[in-house]
């Protein structure tokens, strides 16, 4: 595909996580731009969330995102959307990855281009975050996002905090707005506790998180699982190598110990790079990933792609 050239990655999430079919549509648009290699699809229904994970060439990368933004909004009406998870748009956040020959300096490049295409195409405003951010309180994806689509379509109007990048100030009626952005790998990963209490799940969140002076690199939410009538500790990774997963499950086993909880296991989003599994297997730290597969890895993937 891309051969010995640049090779970009984007973990797009879309807010779909219960109708396959719809799924399955935005999958189809990137696999139909030439080039594309899609690595991985996750969909969760409490969550009402998909990650898909596909990688190729820049330019292919680019237009492949572009185009599953307009079938997301064809088929995602957030008016009748919801899920545990917070989201703004249809296409809710387009991240792109460098993972050979390409700086995520380049990457950002990229986002900016497929910001305004975005717009130019869909008349959907969008938010430029990471290391795309040109408002340096957008570097955190939390800080856009947050807030919510019911809430975010009515402050645009009035706080100038929440003017999009691109686009009026004004959110699209159904497909909200779409944060894009620039970043190093990261591992989505959750740790399931065997307790419906959603408030200890979210004191472990907390106590985890950078923002709250927890683990540097670590975002996390406490959220419940409707289907399993339990909770789950929500993470994001943003850089494995300062803080591993191993660095926060024992935390997370300890905190929910203290409560006489125990831990159900945890359960990958999308694909890990394989040098995270070597750091546990090394620290002789168990995940306890769920779902692992021998493939699960990017590495894997990519090989399977020929890429």
């Amino acid at each position: 595909m891309s051969g010995n050239g640049p090779l970009v990655e984007c973990a797009a999430n879309y807010s779909e996580g219960r109708r396959p079919e719809v799924i399955a549509a935005i999958a189809q648009s990137l696999r139909d731009v030439e080039g594309i290699a899609v690595l991985d699809i996750d969909s969760d229904p409490d969550h009402n969330r998909c990650v898909i994970t596909f990688a190729g060439a820049p330019e292919q990368v680019g237009e492949a995102a572009v185009r599953s933004v307009g079938v997301a909004a064809q088929l995602i009406n957030l008016n009748d959307q919801d899920g545990v998870h917070p989201r703004i748009g249809a296409a809710d956040v387009i991240p792109f990855v460098p993972l050979h020959r390409i700086t995520i300096i380049e990457c950002g490049w990229i986002a900016h281009a497929v910001g305004a295409e975005i717009w130019n195409r869909f008349q959907i405003p969008v938010y430029l975050y990471g290391e795309a951010a040109i408002l340096p309180e957008r570097r955190a994806l939390p800080n856009v996002r947050q807030i919510g689509f019911e809430k975010l379509k009515v402050a645009v109007h009035t706080d100038v905090h929440r003017f999009p990048d691109f686009g009026q100030t004004e959110l699209h009626p159904t497909a909200g707005a779409v944060a894009v952005g620039a970043r190093k790998v990261l591992i989505a990963w959750n740790i399931e506790l065997e307790t419906d209490n959603l408030d200890l799940a979210k004191s472990i969140a907390k106590a985890i998180r950078e923002s709250d002076g927890g683990f540097p690199c670590v975002r996390a939410l406490g959220l419940t699982l409707a289907s399993k009538g339990i909770t789950q500790v929500s993470i994001n990774l943003t850089d494995y190598e300062t803080t591993p997963p191993h660095f926060v499950l024992p935390r997370v086993e300890q905190l929910a110990g203290e409560h006489g909880v125990g831990v159900r296991g945890t359960e990958l989003i999308g694909l890990i790079p394989q040098k995270a599994l070597d750091m546990a297997v090394e620290a002789g730290v168990d995940l306890r990933i769920m779902n692992l597969q021998p493939d699960s890895t990017i590495e894997a993937r990519l090989a399977a792609a020929g890429l």
